[in-house]
């Protein structure tokens, strides 16, 4: 067993500071290791099953930017203890010039203010590293994640917006389509005001909603949401069709879990029998969703990886024209640190490449800012770097995004998801939606590998899944993210 051990400046950030045993250790190539957090007084330990040196990831409060998700440098075992504000002052600030190097050389004009932060992240660390009182020095480098975390953003959106015109320069139109995942409802007319921002639906047909009894099909709303979507020649994608997160199938699969078999023939028969449905209509396919997370019907991870190869190729034979997409849940594949499986997010992924079974892309679906399952909030290079990653699979990547603009309670929330408010700077609410909507946009777009943005849901005065997730809030009113993605797309 391996361990690292981390002091913080007193037991009172404690308190207040659950995502303290959220936190976990990477390797230098990102591969995330089984962890397990520890406290005593005012030490943290992180364990796990080797004694290599690991970056340590863990959410901390950065005043005027929430609780990001920072790492360590690359730190081997020691016996003194590491001081975690320093170590992550550290890691950001070496992150920071690294990022800004390779961007330089590919002919990013840095700007001016960047380099302003980046002199006091670097002064306000020098001074931490000669300092010897605990406080104080903590309190030191806490300033340099500040300024580091500032000059992050600075260059985050730099990089944005120099990146998006270079594109633009070569497309008439945003480079990416817009889309948004409609809501599990008949269309009305305040659907007309989709149009402005989006030219791209989601479809949403969830088995269990379909075919909510084994045989007994429900295709009435997808077709009215289908027809709506061509008159107003929308890009349309339909899915996802398998959902393998907690209770995603329908229940009357139950009696078929232990049995391989039967469960394939019963998921085959759906995936070939609403593809042939709508033949020729929709030609982007979202075949499965939360497959790399999984939890439905207890599956093993290397049944679902067969099951979900057999029925990748089961859809190309249907439709050998159409686009056939997963949707990974937890890109950065944060779950890994519970020790619960054994392939990272990008590994299953790029095993269904290799495997030559049709895959036509990835959506990666982006939650933040939710409890308990969601992905940790990071800053914009995190996000730029995660799609350099993903785009190394040579695929076409579209991405899912929401976040909340609420912490109250949500009267139409499907699931146990929460909010969890302690992660926004100001806590959640339509401006704080809006600004980190339109950031992480901005740059997803900017990717020549994202080919596809979607937001996740429309409308808060129907039944979803994410609370206050919608554009619209609950009186079916635009929300302040809905008027800064109209001129994102003007």
């Amino acid at each position: 067993m391996g361990l690292l051990r981390f002091v913080v400046d007193s037991e009172e950030i404690l308190k207040d500071w659950p995502e303290v045993y959220h936190g976990y250790l990477a390797g230098p190539d990102g591969r995330i290791f089984p962890s397990r957090m520890e406290v005593e007084g005012n030490v943290l330990g992180c364990r796990r099953n080797t004694s290599e040196s690991g970056k340590f990831h863990i959410a901390w409060p950065v005043a005027g930017h929430g609780r990001l998700l920072l790492c360590t440098g690359s730190l081997p075992e020691r016996q003194e203890p590491y001081v975690l504000a320093l170590e992550l002052a550290r890691g950001k600030i070496v992150q920071l010039r690294d990022q800004a190097s390779q961007w330089e050389l590919s002919g990013l004009r840095i700007p001016v203010n960047y380099y302003d932060l980046l002199k006091q992240a670097q002064a306000h660390f020098r001074q931490a590293v000669l300092e010897d009182d605990l406080s104080r020095m903590c309190e030191l480098a806490s300033q340099a994640i500040v300024s580091a975390c500032d000059a992050a953003k600075e260059l985050g959106q730099a990089y944005s917006r120099q990146a998006l015109a270079s594109r633009q320069q070569r497309y008439p139109h945003l480079p990416a389509i817009l889309g948004i995942e409609l809501e599990h409802a008949a269309p009305h007319e305040n659907w007309s005001l989709i149009t402005s921002p989006f030219n791209s639906a989601c479809l949403r047909l969830d088995w269990k909603e379909v075919e909510p009894q084994e045989g007994d099909y429900s295709w009435e709303l997808t077709d009215q949401q289908l027809e709506w979507c061509e008159s107003r020649k929308m890009v349309v994608r339909a899915g996802p069709l398998l959902d393998f997160g907690p209770g995603g199938l329908p229940g009357w699969l139950a009696p078929w879990e232990h049995d391989p078999f039967n469960l394939q023939s019963f998921i085959c028969d759906f995936i070939e029998t609403a593809m042939l449905r709508y033949q020729g209509r929709v030609r982007l396919w979202e075949i499965a969703t939360r497959f790399n997370t999984g939890g439905a019907l207890k599956l093993p991870e290397d049944q679902r990886l067969a099951l979900l190869a057999r029925v990748l190729d089961i859809a190309r034979q249907v439709d050998e024209e159409s686009q056939l997409i997963l949707r990974v849940d937890q890109p950065w594949g944060d779950y890994m640190a519970k020790g619960q499986h054994r392939l990272s997010p990008i590994q299953t992924v790029d095993a269904l490449v290799r495997s030559g079974v049709g895959l036509s892309g990835a959506n990666l679906e982006i939650a933040v800012g939710y409890q308990p399952a969601s992905t940790q909030h990071r800053d914009l290079l995190d996000f730029s770097r995660l799609i350099d990653l993903w785009g190394g699979l040579g695929i076409p990547l579209h991405v899912t995004l929401s976040c909340p603009s609420a912490g109250i309670a949500d009267l139409e929330t499907t699931t146990e998801t929460g909010v969890d408010p302690r992660l926004w700077k100001n806590g959640p609410s339509e401006s704080e939606q809006a600004d980190w909507a339109t950031q992480i946009m901005q740059l997803l777009i900017a990717k020549p590998a994202v080919v596809g943005v979607t937001w996740k849901h429309l409308n808060d005065a129907t039944p979803h899944s994410l609370p206050h997730s919608g554009l619209w809030d609950a009186q079916s009113q635009p929300k302040e993210i809905f008027q800064r993605l109209k001129k994102l797309n003007s």
